[in-house]
């Protein structure tokens, strides 16, 4: 996948259209819950990048929409995939 495919377009909810760079996504079988990871390619203070996780509702015949992360455990989860993830790239 080139760069170019990698940038999506997500609508905010006060309806404004955000241009972001598609990391991942992945889908937990057990609940079937679905999260994209992706960046708007900014740094914090040590030069990090910062990235953000979604949920992705797919509605029968509509457009996918994502979501907020809606428990402490949900965010675990996604913590441990992330860590997992970072261990490849090393």
């Amino acid at each position: 996948m080139d760069d170019e495919n990698r940038m999506v377009s997500i609508v905010l909810e006060d309806g404004s259209i955000d241009e972001v760079e598609f990391l991942l996504s992945f889908k937990f079988t057990d609940n079937n819950k679905e999260y994209m990871i992706y960046t708007k390619n900014e740094t914090d203070d040590n030069g990090n990048v910062t990235i953000y996780v979604a949920s992705i509702d797919r509605p029968e015949g509509e457009d996918p929409k994502l979501g907020g992360v809606d428990s402490e455990e949900e965010w675990t989860r996604i913590k441990n995939v992330l860590k997992e993830l970072s261990k490849n790239v090393e």
